[in-house]
């Protein structure tokens, strides 16, 4: 099971994510977001990573050029759109990127047909609707309705995971991987190393 932890925002963080063996880490490049994080900061950061932690950073609406831009400058692999991009902006970004989808209904799965293979799509990221963000607000995803959308392409799980519930909803949904951001939080951008090691040794367990 592929692990992602999400809002890191300090050497410290990264280095008990990659001790704790995550496979990738996310930046949050948005400015607007708690966990936002300043490029030279994640520049130094990603410098230091091991070569097979894969580094992401996480855009909303942000014009394309800048994304190429940043992703250039801070040594970034793949860009992560949470926001309101059309397929039509993936297509034109020319990176490798992960789409992210807030899951509401089955109506939903109609977004995630218009992206399914596009140019530069490595991957969709399954996160909780909310009408308040565009992500990190800590809520459960539909797993029922995740499931649905697993059957038909892999996805990266996110929404709501915490060291408690992470086996379960990989045992319902069987994602390729999982997400966490706040749910390994002790403060908004700062990790809680018991948590981070938790939620990644829960989620190797599920037999997959």
């Amino acid at each position: 099971m592929k692990v992602k932890i999400c809002g890191i925002t300090n050497r410290e963080d990264a280095e008990v994510a990659v001790q704790a063996g995550a496979d990738a880490l996310g930046f949050i490049m948005y400015r607007k977001s708690p966990r936002f994080v300043e490029p030279a900061v994640v520049r130094a950061i990603v410098a230091g990573l091991p070569p097979f932690v894969l580094p992401i950073g996480v855009f909303v609406n942000e014009e394309t050029a800048t994304v190429r831009g940043l992703m250039d400058e801070c040594g970034l692999a793949l860009a992560q759109l949470h926001g309101d991009e059309s397929a039509l902006y993936c297509q034109g970004l020319g990176r490798p990127a992960l789409k992210a989808i807030r899951l509401k209904d089955r109506g939903t799965f109609l977004a995630l047909g218009e992206f399914q293979g596009r140019a530069n799509i490595r991957g969709f990221l399954i996160d909780a609707f909310s009408d308040q963000a565009y992500g990190g607000t800590g809520q459960t995803v539909d797993w029922t309705l995740a499931q649905e959308a697993a059957r038909s392409t892999p996805i990266i799980l996110a929404g709501g995971l915490t060291p408690a519930n992470v086996a379960d909803a990989i045992a319902h949904v069987r994602p390729y991987g999982v997400d966490v951001s706040s749910g390994v939080e002790q403060s908004p951008g700062k990790k809680n190393p018991d948590k981070v090691k938790a939620f990644i040794e829960a989620a190797r367990l599920v037999p997959i």
